[in-house]
């Protein structure tokens, strides 16, 4: 078998922000621009990248951001007081509070507390019910699951398949990925296996997968031998493991893997996508998929 199709998330997610892009420009000129609040409490470094990114992406597309950075010791009430001022805000489309907070900060009392209109992340209990039962013009879907059924269908363009009648293997069951993934399988007609850490013979579901999304945060586990010849790989995992040698400061270099054995599975599968470059790439861009959507409903 020849060697898997590579899904380049780079190029995807730039499809998807110069579309969100074009269609935010034609809103402002109905005189809305779509406005994103982000929200950083403490100063942890993973964080900061990740808040700094989606307000560079946001500004590229024409929107309005805002980023509010709290300090370490700010309090859940003096934090759920700036969630309410972003909820009456008019200008404010989209809410992001960026995860984990602090301890002492109960983070779903906070993310409860956004409003479901403006909750980007789609991780309000009403946003997980709507996509549960399949109200997708209602729903905001989390953005890496709706990154991930993108570059899916991109790579049954590829292979010359659809998605409908396909097995699909979920491996990881969260709230963020592997749930929602499975509600957006089944909803394009797929038969799904929500698999996790207690499934009995895990590498024999997996080879049943014509569908096989890893999300569990495994570096590397699943491996070539998991994958049934020809299946379309997912893979949601970033791990940040070992690499070789020293940097410039003498310290061990490391690296980014997948849950997937990249090079064992690609000589198997039909197509795959790598980590870093994948699925990684189309979480912000889905991000301001759902702002932009969020203000044309405002509208």
């Amino acid at each position: 078998m020849a060697k898997a199709y590579g899904l380049d998330g780079k190029a995807i997610a730039d499809e998807v922000i110069a579309r969100v892009s074009a269609d935010a420009a034609a809103l402002r000129g109905r005189g809305v621009t779509p406005g994103l609040a982000t929200v950083l409490v403490g100063a942890d470094p993973a964080s900061q990248s990740y808040v700094a990114s989606k307000g560079k992406a946001a500004k590229a597309c024409g929107f309005h951001s805002e980023q509010h950075t709290l300090a370490e010791t700010t309090s859940e009430a003096e934090l759920l007081a700036l969630v309410e001022k972003l909820n009456r805000d008019p200008a404010i489309h989209g809410i992001l509070v960026q995860l984990p907070l602090p301890k002492g900060i109960d983070s779903a009392r906070v993310l409860e507390a956004i409003d479901p209109r403006k909750d980007v992340d789609g991780f309000h209990p009403i946003n997980v019910g709507l996509l549960s039962i399949g109200e997708m013009d209602r729903a905001l879907v989390p953005c890496t699951p709706a990154g991930s059924m993108i570059m899916l269908d991109k790579a049954c363009a590829a292979l010359g398949t659809t998605l409908a009648g396909k097995e699909a293997v979920v491996i990881g069951r969260s709230n963020i990925v592997g749930k929602p993934m499975a509600q957006l399988l089944l909803q394009r007609h797929c038969t799904v296996t929500l698999a996790h850490s207690r499934t009995h013979d895990l590498p024999a579901v997996a080879r049943r997968a014509d569908i096989l999304v890893a999300a569990v945060g495994q570096p590397e586990m699943v491996r070539g031998d998991w994958v049934k010849p020809g299946a379309i790989v997912i893979d949601v995992g970033i791990n940040r493991v070992a690499g070789q040698g020293v940097d410039a400061a003498g310290k061990p270099k490391t690296r980014l893997v997948g849950d997937v054995a990249y090079a064992e599975a690609a000589e198997v599968a039909g197509a795959i996508t790598p980590v870093p470059g994948g699925v990684g790439r189309m979480t912000v861009a889905m991000l301001m998929a759902n702002t932009l959507e969020a203000a044309k409903r405002s509208a």
